[in-house]
């Protein structure tokens, strides 16, 4: 089967290659247009298109291009003057470990809170979370991310609206204090992220444990004196979980695709923020770079989902 899904994920990413180069042609302007003067001739500006080969037919631009792809060249940052793969390599790391709290903080949040939702149903608790999540479910991210730097940054001053680690430290501190900074800016946008992606997955195991807990064959151990805990743990439970550890394979692939509007609202400076400032300025390397490797990783989820997928329930896999 993972064979097959790998198999499977070449011609995909060969047709999002293709999509990619493309809505990057359609967009508005090109790569000269933030590589010369606005003021040159027409005549300069379309020698400087010559050489650039931005005058071939779209067909040979895009096989330049996937070629260089394939040999590890995504081309040059007009706005940075480096290679793409650099630009993007200084806010991988950055991106990566947001993520990587967002993904933790997410699950060791949510999934006591789904639990508990779902075993104690009706009850005052399960009500206090539903109203949390329908709450959350209403809030947009950039909403709720105002909200906490208005409160913990501008009112109560616990943490920096803004940055990933305070330059003075990064240039003076030890390796220590560099690390307990960066900590600390990445308390809010991290604590953002992660109320907002624990929502989908309370919701989601509350539901399976109340569908699993009037299934037939748990009222088939409850009728055999199976002790009430045992049933949960083991019956309930168990196959509730199956779904979030299919989600789990998504989150995975976002620990490097990144949180794009949480970056922008907290400007910390990872692929998001990279990504809309590229748009921005019109550096269509970057931006192409960034979109096709974020179509990349979610395809690699997909195939990650369908992997944790076929070893936590036995039934799909193939016999």
């Amino acid at each position: 089967m993972i064979i097959r899904r790998i198999l499977i994920l070449i011609p995909q990413l060969i047709i999002i290659s293709i999509l990619v180069f493309i809505l990057g042609a359609m967009m508005p302007g090109d790569a000269l247009s933030g590589m010369i003067d606005p003021g040159v001739s027409a005549e300069v500006r379309e020698l400087q298109r010559e050489k650039l080969g931005l005058n071939d037919p779209l067909a040979v631009r895009y096989v330049r291009w996937i070629g260089g792809i394939v040999r590890g060249d995504f081309g040059e940052s007009f706005i940075h003057r480096r290679p793409v793969l650099e630009v993007i390599g200084e806010r991988m790391a950055n991106t990566f470990f947001l993520s990587l709290a967002i993904l933790v903080l997410t699950y060791t949040i949510a999934i006591p809170l789904g639990v508990l939702s779902g075993r104690y149903s009706g009850t005052v608790v399960d009500k206090a979370i539903l109203f949390y999540v329908f709450v959350s479910l209403a809030m947009p991210t950039m909403v709720l991310g105002i909200l906490m730097i208005l409160f913990f940054s501008f009112y109560l001053g616990w943490f920096p609206s803004s940055g990933s680690v305070d330059a003075i430290v990064l240039a003076k501190g030890s390796a220590g204090e560099i690390l307990a900074n960066r900590l600390h800016h990445m308390v809010l946008p991290a604590a953002t992220g992660a109320l907002v992606g624990m929502v989908g997955v309370v919701f989601m195991l509350r539901a399976n444990i109340i569908d699993r807990a009037f299934s037939d064959y748990v009222t088939l151990a409850r009728s055999k004196g199976v002790p009430e805990g045992a049933v949960f743990r083991r019956h309930i439970l168990r196959n509730s979980l199956i779904p979030v550890a299919a989600g789990f394979g998504f989150a995975i692939s976002g620990l490097l695709t990144g949180q794009l509007f949480i970056e922008r609202i907290f400007q910390y400076p990872g692929m998001g923020h990279l990504f809309f400032s590229s748009v921005k300025a019109q550096d269509f390397a970057v931006v192409n770079a960034i979109i096709l490797i974020f179509s990349a990783l979610t395809a690699l989820g997909m195939l990650i989902s369908d992997i944790l997928l076929s070893i936590t329930d036995p039934r799909i896999r193939p016999q």
